[in-house]
């Protein structure tokens, strides 16, 4: 046994949804695999992991509005944002601010 003691912040368990979504680009052609995580936390928000880069944002529609934000996070080029963002646009929808 481990003589480690951890001091956590926060640890709970909860059930979610996930979609798991794989479409290509219609100018860029590049392939998109996402995993869309719908849960309590994060105001409603979703967790978007980008499967092929491991990258993982938390996003609802005013991240998706922040000009240059998609790219930077999933480091893709203005074209690929653009799809990105079109896409996301049409899943993410209203945040809400409830603690229900």
């Amino acid at each position: 046994m481990s003589d480690i003691s951890f001091d956590f912040l926060s640890d709970s368990t909860e059930e979610t949804s996930t979609r798991f979504v794989t479409f290509v680009g219609e100018q860029s052609l590049k392939r998109y695999d996402l995993a869309i995580t719908t849960t309590g936390r994060f105001y409603g928000k979703k967790l978007v992991a980008d499967l092929q880069s491991g990258k993982t944002a938390i996003l609802g529609p005013d991240d998706l509005e922040e000009e240059g934000y998609l790219e930077h996070v999933y480091q893709l080029n203005e074209e690929e944002g653009i799809e990105l963002r079109a896409f996301l646009d049409l899943i993410v929808g209203v945040v809400n601010f409830s603690d229900l």
